[in-house]
């Protein structure tokens, strides 16, 4: 069966421009990132801790436009803090991320590179059809960061089952591991970016992942106009 993702129409009364990149991956590999793949990781963050030493952290312009995303729906960036910022901060302290595997990695590549929020889900740990919709005060869950985050006022990506994503942090439910062989990539776009700009990004973004990675991927861009597409199994 396959999946569809869907936008809710009502995020785009507060937010015309919003889009996400979907890149789902299929036959994948996800196991220890190659040297390459940590050098480059390690060189960025190090590249980034002396750009931050000169800039404020809303000289980037990702950073800037999540934290205007986030105020826009109602979310305190100060409190609940997109999670492409959490990472510049931590960088910025020079507490540096460390390698834990191919896909992680190349996740947290992007989110530095592309100063966005990006999520990546066990597409068989996913239920049903998925919906990214505003969270509530009762939206939340275990999170990778230790502990019960509530997403009210967040972007969340929910299954038929729970909440599972945010350009916040994710869910430990549907992690990405080392047995995972299909997944589900969600890119929260810089809004200002338009849709070809938004489709090359994803497109590079699954290239590199493939050619780490292995199996195949299949790239999507949604938007106010096109708001849902069928994921394959």
């Amino acid at each position: 069966m396959s999946l569809k993702l869907e936008m809710d129409e009502k995020l785009f009364h507060t937010m015309p421009d919003l889009k996400i990149g979907l890149i789902y991956y299929n036959k994948i590999t996800v196991s220890e990132s190659p040297q390459m793949l940590k050098g480059r990781l390690q060189l960025f963050q190090e590249q980034l801790f002396f750009d931050l030493e000169d800039k404020a952290l809303t000289d980037f312009p990702g950073i800037r436009e999540w934290r205007t995303a986030w105020k826009a729906f109602g979310a305190d960036p100060s409190r609940y803090r997109p999670s492409v910022e959490a990472l510049y901060r931590r960088i910025k302290k020079q507490n540096y991320i460390a390698p834990y595997h191919s896909a992680v990695d190349l996740n947290n590549f992007f989110s530095l590179q592309y100063q966005i929020p990006v999520g990546i889900y066990d597409r068989m740990k996913l239920v049903g059809d998925a919906t990214l919709t505003l969270g509530d005060e009762e939206t939340g869950y275990e999170g990778l960061n230790g502990r019960f985050n509530t997403l009210e006022h967040i972007l969340t990506l929910r299954d038929e089952y729970s909440p599972f994503g945010s350009p916040f942090v994710d869910s430990i439910r549907t992690a990405v591991t080392e047995e995972t062989t299909s997944a589900l990539q969600v890119l929260f776009l810089r809004p200002s970016l338009d849709v070809e700009e938004a489709s090359k990004l994803t497109d590079a973004s699954a290239n590199m992942f493939t050619s780490i990675s292995g199996g195949d991927s299949t790239t999507h861009v949604l938007h106010a106009l096109q708001r849902s597409v069928d994921i394959p199994d």
